[in-house]
Formats: structure tokens, C-alpha cells, sequence
């Protein structure tokens, strides 16, 4: 075999060892976790979660640690780009249970719509205002995504709230939190670098 054909395999072979790598970092599962914070030690957290069990997940060095805030539905105007917890209408509109409003550096955050663990049946939806108008029902809003777009109706009551970037204060125990991802390590251990609290006894409603 000549040098130069040895080297390009040895050259091919490196480039599917690093692809096979890189796809294994991608396919790393995660895990949503809802749930009150009971104990704190350094970096790892104790949560009783929304369905009962106990969990530990281990805060990266560079969390990113968001508040959760009451706000009111006027802070939702056209051009925000938001989430919406909804609930699918007879009417192919959505029924929103819960709306956060992103900051303006997150923007174009997971956006779509896909189906969403709040409760049964619910999806999530985020994606642009393009139009509000108040109605007799609440506030109907038209919000839009790269693939589409969705009519919902916000209800007076409806929780609505925004992500203030915050730091660890934020994390103590008795306070209630959502994490989107937790990664899934090898060994079981769960690890977050993005924490979501809600502020003054908030409880995330999304």
C-alpha cells in the first residue's frame, strides 16, 4: 500500500470516528423536570418532582439561572416572541393554560409547535405575535413559525409570565422549578445548565 492510500484512509477513518462521536453527543437524552428544590449542596440539587419522586441533578459551572415573573397579559404585544401551554379547540384554535414571554436575546427559541407535557393533551407553541385583538372570550392572538401559524385565545385567568435572567440567589429550598432539558449521563446522573425558578413562591406554569 502507498503512503499517500494509507493516509487517506487513516484520514477517512478519523472523520467516522469523529462522526460517530459527534452523533453520539448529539443523541444524549433528556429529561423535563418540574418539581419544588429541597435541598442544595454546592452544585447539586435535591428535587421532589411534580410526580412525586425524589431526584438529584447536578448544576453545570456555567448555569444559566432564570427567574420566573408574574406579568401582565398587556406585556404581550405584536412582535413578542412567546410560548404558549395550550389546549387543542373543536376549532383548530389553541386555548392557552399558561404564556411565557422570552426575552428579546432568546428569540426563535425551540421554535414550532409540538406536543408538551403541562397536562393531557396540551402542546406548546412558540412562535411570533403577529396579531392581537381583545375578545369577548379573552385576548385572541395570532402568533406565527417558520412552518405555519396558530389562532389562540388567551382567558382573563390564564397564568402569564417572563423569564428574568437571574443567578443562584434564586435557588433555595421550597421554591419550584422547571428544567427543559437535564441531560442524561452515562451513569445515570441527571445534569442541568439552564435552571428555570419561579419567583415569589411562583410555581412555573408552563
Amino acid at each position: 500500500m502507498s503512503k499517500s492510500t494509507w493516509m487517506s484512509r487513516l484520514v477517512v477513518a478519523a472523520f467516522a470516528a469523529g462522526s460517530i462521536v459527534s452523533a453520539s453527543a448529539q443523541q444524549t437524552p433528556t429529561v423535563r423536570i418540574r418539581g419544588t428544590i429541597e435541598s442544595v449542596d454546592g452544585n447539586t440539587l435535591g428535587i421532589k418532582t411534580r410526580e412525586g419522586s425524589d431526584v438529584k441533578v447536578r448544576m453545570t459551572d456555567n448555569v444559566a439561572i432564570f427567574a420566573v415573573v408574574k406579568t401582565p397579559l398587556s406585556e404581550i404585544k405584536d412582535g413578542s416572541y412567546i410560548g404558549v401551554t395550550g389546549l387543542p379547540e373543536p376549532d383548530g384554535t389553541q386555548k392557552a393554560i399558561a404564556v411565557h414571554i422570552f426575552p428579546e436575546n432568546q428569540r426563535g427559541a425551540a421554535e414550532g409547535f409540538r406536543p408538551w407535557d403541562a397536562r393531557a393533551n396540551s402542546t406548546m407553541t412558540n412562535a411570533t405575535v403577529s396579531q392581537t385583538v381583545k375578545g369577548t372570550d379573552g385576548q385572541n392572538i395570532t402568533v406565527k413559525y417558520k412552518d405555519g401559524e396558530k389562532k389562540v385565545v388567551v382567558p382573563p385567568d390564564t397564568p402569564i409570565v417572563t423569564f428574568i435572567a437571574s443567578d443562584k440567589s434564586e435557588i433555595k429550598p421550597g421554591a419550584k422549578l422547571i428544567i427543559f432539558g437535564a441531560a442524561k449521563k452515562e451513569d445515570g446522573s441527571l445534569e442541568a445548565n439552564r435552571v428555570n425558578v419561579g419567583r415569589d413562591g411562583i410555581t412555573p406554569p408552563m
